[in-house]
């Protein structure tokens, strides 16, 4: 017994101190895009022939890019002679509808705001979740599954995950959802008692991601049941889920 809590006092504080402060993210994250459209040649289309899920679109505006279809692939960056579009180190990108999820790069992007009046104080304090996975790669339910670790930890900011979904507040779904998984999360997300909220996590949750052109899958939880929130990327990293969840419960306060 000494032996452990000995071991326990040399490992110190493991739990992240976000949102205090925030964690170093890997030279190699892709967040939110920025979109110069002054540098995009007018005819120039590179960008949306090289991108893999056509998330890229032209309007008079010039380029605009749909987070809820990127998987977050520099083919785009790569293929463009200009340098009019690059992935910063932001990892906001949550948002509240499907619309503010695409993007020229000029406007304010939309991030997620907190629940209604009476949704927020049924389920601000205490947030319990149902996780579907529905026909994904596991790549998001993997960093879904991270945010339980001690370092994560997000117990302490009052979100759980449930074994049932008559225990929960919502439901989590990440994959494209096939249809072999429909009925399956029809029936889960009807034994949700309400109020109740969805939360899509990934490309493929939200879109369809790299499996957009297949017949198997019906292009994500939207074709299927209401979403409240849509947390981007392929898959999305822990903290970019984390800060989704935290702006839908009123718990992040800082300028949008």
């Amino acid at each position: 017994m000494m032996h452990i809590l000995l071991s326990r006092w040399r490992q110190g504080h493991r739990t992240l101190p976000y949102p205090k402060e925030l964690p170093d993210l890997p030279a190699r994250f892709q967040g939110l895009p920025r979109i110069e459209a002054a540098k995009c040649p007018e005819a120039c289309r590179l960008c949306a022939e090289a991108c893999p899920v056509a998330a890229i679109g032209f309007g008079p505006g010039g380029p605009s890019l749909d987070l809820g279809r990127c998987v977050f692939c520099p083919a785009c960056v790569e293929a463009c002679p200009e340098g009019a579009l690059a992935f910063t180190g932001d990892h906001r990108l949550a948002t509240n509808t499907r619309e503010a999820l695409v993007t020229t790069g000029a406007d304010r992007y939309a991030r997620a705001e907190a629940l209604g009046a009476e949704l927020k104080r049924v389920l601000g304090r205490s947030l319990k979740l149902r996780v579907v996975s529905a026909g994904g790669c596991n790549g998001c339910e993997v960093d879904v599954n991270v945010l339980g670790t001690l370092a994560w930890d997000l117990g302490r900011f009052g979100i759980q995950y449930v074994a049932s979904p008559r225990h929960a507040d919502g439901l989590l779904v990440t994959g494209p959802v096939t249809r072999n998984m429909e009925l399956a999360l029809r029936k889960t997300y009807d034994a949700v008692p309400g109020p109740k909220i969805v939360i899509a996590v990934g490309a493929c949750a939200i879109q369809g991601g790299p499996y957009c052109y297949r017949e198997e899958q019906l292009g994500g939880v939207g074709s299927v049941l209401p979403v409240d929130l849509y947390i981007p990327g392929c898959p999305p990293h822990p903290l970019t889920i984390l800060d989704g969840l935290l702006r839908l419960l009123g718990k992040l306060n800082e300028p949008q």
